[in-house]
């Protein structure tokens, strides 16, 4: 993690949080530490070392962080012990994606994933005109909003084409199965393994140092679900020439600034940025600080509902702020900019 990089979440989580319309701010941490090839005891003590210098700075009013690339359940769960270890107060919804054996969210995991599969299904239903059953889609990634992205999509009917990490892509051309994503959860969750280990064990094939975006393969959609600028102006090219009519960001600006602009170039395509698109798990986090404050537990039914009504919501803004004539992307920015600013106005801060 670089400073740059947290500039730029920060400055998205802001407009990102106010398209939910909960009472979110939009800060961004993180640190130099890489987990890979680490044992799970270096991990825990890392976690517990960056906590004891963060704890100070957190409250349920003034910073409630969250997992992201890097950090789940594990590490939350390190995160939130050392602080109970530090300040005797225990119950407190000082972190998100918290596990429910301790003040956690049904869905919280499925959060980001979910909902970009239920914005993904509204775009392609009022916008293509086309039900989301049966398209070709390629996710890249395969940890927390990658799987879970897979996993809704292959419930709702769409062929999920790939799922890769750092080292490589797995493509399945007829769209992976139920018992392939089961297979990859297992690497990615519990063995902590690459995807390499999979050749072979799923009916996929993979291929190394390549992503989904630089294969010559035909896609109808595109989520990209790793990092930021994960697809470069060729890599955007490439599909439109496949035929990807649809371009739906979970992970946070993964697409270039020079893709972006190739993708507003072609007017067959619809573009949605991730500041709405993977805005669910946000969502959720605050679902889950409204449950550790009222010190209940909802159940899954009723939360996944409101993660659905928040992603319609979201879906409503960007084609209310976009105009007759406007994108999907343009409407996602103004919306935001606008409820930020208006806020800030009101407030005095902004003149």
């Amino acid at each position: 993690m670089t400073e740059d990089v947290l500039k730029f979440l920060g400055f998205e989580q802001i407009f990102k949080n106010a398209l939910t319309g909960l009472p979110l701010g939009g800060g961004k941490g993180g640190s130099d530490f890489d987990p890979k090839g680490k044992s799970d005891a270096e991990v825990r003590r890392f976690c517990q070392s960056f906590m004891t210098e963060l704890f100070r700075y957190l409250h349920p009013s003034t910073d409630v962080p969250a997992g992201d690339i890097g950090v789940g359940g594990r590490e939350i769960g390190y995160m939130y012990g050392q602080y109970k270890r530090l300040v005797n107060r225990h119950g407190e919804g000082i972190l998100t994606g918290k596990s429910l054996n301790f003040g956690g969210s049904p869905l919280r995991p499925e959060a980001t994933g979910y909902g970009l599969v239920y914005m993904t299904k509204l775009v392609v239903e009022s916008r293509l005109e086309r039900p989301l059953e049966g398209m070709r889609c390629a996710v890249s990634g395969s940890g927390n909003v990658a799987q879970f992205a897979a996993k809704k999509l292959l419930e709702f009917g769409a062929k999920v084409i790939t799922m890769s990490d750092s080292n490589g892509v797995l493509v399945f051309e007829n769209g992976m199965t139920e018992s392939d994503l089961e297979m990859v959860m297992e690497c990615k969750n519990s063995q902590r393994g690459r995807l390499k280990s999979l050749d072979g064990k799923v009916s996929g094939k993979y291929t190394a140092k390549e992503t989904p975006w630089s294969l010559d393969v035909k896609y109808d959609l595109a989520l990209p679900c790793a990092t930021q600028n994960e697809i470069s102006e060729d890599n955007a090219k490439l599909l439109i020439k496949n035929g990807v009519v649809g371009v739906i960001e979970g992970a946070n600006m993964p697409t270039s600034f020079r893709a972006q602009e190739v993708f507003r170039s072609e007017s067959s395509i619809v573009y949605v940025p991730g500041k709405a698109a993977n805005a669910g798990g946000v969502g959720v986090s605050g679902l889950e600080m409204s449950q550790n404050a009222q010190r209940l537990t909802w159940k899954p039914e009723e939360v996944d509902q409101k993660l659905k009504d928040m992603m319609e919501n979201i879906y409503h803004q960007l084609e209310e702020s976009s105009g007759p004539d406007g994108t999907l992307e343009q409407g996602a920015n103004r919306a935001g900019f606008l409820k930020v600013a208006t806020a800030m106005k009101e407030l005095g801060w902004i003149y």
